[in-house]
């Protein structure tokens, strides 16, 4: 294996998955963030940034999943309006896509990965236009699954389509797992990285050593994405991934997603209930790394809205 690991370090790439340290950080020093998903609309925004100041954790990303398409006109501006006032990134999910198409085969045995693609050019169309649109309300992140869409979203950014201030959060659901795939992503123009939820340390740290892209890690995963509780390995995430978001989901919980008002007092509670995950967790992170270092707000780099 000697020949393939001296060409992997020729191209600037880890050549094995040592758990090294990190000695990357966010644009402030800092080693980690805080991200409170799923949350789905202006009421469970509220609910978050108010369980949020109850319990003493600082957010420092909102992030929902639904997308745009869900939301009235009224309601983007309504959740843009309170992340801008205070300070936190607000990052909505690109959708439509195959998943909630007429596609066959993602809802097949084996074909589970596509439901996350965009499917034909007027998908692919759509999904650029729940960005456009969602721009237009003053986001300034979305969640992008779909090599293509980031490509040309990208694209649109550099051509003045998108504001340049725009931000490209890459979801969990890209599923690129090694160092090489997720340089593809940064060469394409993505901002963040959300990695797959069961990568080991070691493997978390071969993909910090071939990217300067803050990593978001899920540790509480869903559990249609494998629901693993990882808080106690949360000090050494952040040691060997750093600069990382950390991301609070929730074991034994209900999908939600596409979300409306029918479901809005579950999301709320599910809200209510990742905030307190995330005290937990980050008690246990003071517990055991007691020196690392957090953002404060208003932080740099974050995707905060613009409004006016």
């Amino acid at each position: 294996m000697r020949q393939t690991r001296e060409f992997l370090r020729s191209l600037g790439l880890p050549t094995d998955d040592t758990a090294a340290t990190s000695d990357k950080r966010f644009p402030d020093g800092a080693q980690y963030r805080v991200e409170i998903p799923s949350t789905e609309g202006p009421e469970v925004l509220d609910a978050v940034l108010a369980e949020a100041d109850a319990r003493g954790v600082l957010v420092h990303r909102i992030s929902q999943g639904s997308g745009g398409m869900l939301l009235t006109d009224d309601e983007l501006g309504a959740m843009a309006a309170t992340a801008a006032a205070r300070s936190v990134e607000l990052s909505l999910f690109a959708r439509p896509l195959a998943g909630w198409d007429t596609s066959a085969m993602a809802v097949s045995s084996g074909g589970a990965p596509v439901a996350a693609q965009a499917r034909g050019t007027e998908q692919l169309v759509h999904v650029l236009e729940d960005v456009r649109r969602t721009a237009e309300a003053g986001i300034r992140s979305v969640l992008i699954t779909d090599l293509g869409v980031l490509k040309v979203a990208s694209a649109m950014r550099e051509a003045g389509d998108l504001p340049s201030d725009m931000q490209f959060k890459i979801s969990v659901q890209m599923g690129l797992a090694n160092p090489a795939s997720v340089r593809i992503a940064e060469d394409l123009g993505a901002d963040t990285y959300n990695v797959p939820t069961d990568l080991s340390l070691g493997q978390l740290a071969a993909i910090r050593a071939a990217t300067d892209l803050p990593l978001d890690i899920y540790v509480e995963a869903p559990d249609d994405m494998g629901g693993f509780v990882r808080h106690f390995e949360i000090a050494e995430i952040v040691r060997v991934a750093a600069p990382v978001y950390v991301k609070f989901g929730l074991r034994n919980a209900p999908n939600i997603y596409p979300s409306g008002s029918h479901l809005t007092p579950t999301a709320m509670a599910l809200g209510r209930e990742r905030v307190r995950r995330a005290q937990l967790g980050l008690g246990l992170l003071q517990r055991y790394a007691p020196e690392a270092k957090a953002s404060s707000l208003p932080a740099d780099g974050l995707a905060v809205p613009a409004l006016g």
